[in-house]
């Protein structure tokens, strides 16, 4: 039972909302024993090839680019790496709102986040198609890279047999026998109950966990947008 109480608040809140706490205390839980779980995973299997990227370098001028392969992506001993794939393919006239709301937040988390992992972006549209949406939406910190000319998201389940992208996060550990697969957020792939929110990235997605703590909630129909009228 919590101690905390509000102004004007009636008895059956404070008795509603202790029973809340409680489930919020289980939930709270839950996720510490999860997050162990997905921390003792053993090993996956070893990454095929050293896949070849196009980082994309915004400069006021324009979109610079240069082939970078995925064991470069690991820097300053750190032996993480965390890669989003955003939704941009080439067939996309733009890119998913979704996960341009994701990178929106991720944008302004990245120099924190590369402090203790290594993080990257990668999209299968062409380097200054990514560079210019980037400058566009005034993204600084992100590392954005081009898979056009390789096999990443196929073979990392961001791609659907169609050429549809997926927003899948992967993560991988270097280790001394190569670079090897870590984990997915294979939830995204999972069964869910009617009306249910896939939540595979949920954790890495502050807007969505800004709506549960509200009376509205998420919403039946409203999405992130890439553009909304002004106020």
């Amino acid at each position: 039972r919590s101690s905390v109480r509000f102004p004007g608040e009636s008895d059956a809140y404070r008795a509603a909302r202790d029973e809340l706490l409680r489930d919020e205390i289980a939930l709270r839980r839950q996720t510490e024993s999860v997050a162990a779980k997905r921390r003792a995973l053993p090993l996956g299997g070893r990454v095929p090839e050293d896949y070849e990227f196009a980082a994309v370098v915004t400069t006021p001028e324009g979109a610079a680019t240069h082939p970078v392969r995925l064991s470069e992506l690991f820097h300053r001993g750190m032996d993480t790496l965390v890669v989003y794939s955003f939704m941009f393919g080439p067939q996309m006239k733009r890119p998913c709102p979704s996960c341009t709301s994701i990178l929106d937040a991720l944008d302004g988390e990245a120099p924190h986040i590369m402090q203790r992992v290594n993080l990257a972006v990668v999209a299968k549209s062409s380097p200054a198609r990514i560079g210019e949406f980037a400058r566009q939406r005034g993204w600084r910190h992100l590392p954005l890279y081009s898979s056009e000319r390789n096999s990443y998201n196929h073979d990392y389940h961001a791609e659907g047999a169609d050429g549809s992208q997926l927003p899948v996060l992967n993560v991988f550990v270097r280790t001394d026998d190569g670079v090897h697969h870590a984990y997915a957020t294979e939830l995204l792939f999972a069964p869910s109950d009617p009306g249910e929110d896939g939540r595979h990235v949920d954790p890495i997605w502050p807007l969505w966990n800004m709506f549960d703590y509200t009376p509205d909630g998420r919403g039946a129909t409203w999405n992130p947008r890439l553009d909304y009228e002004p106020w």
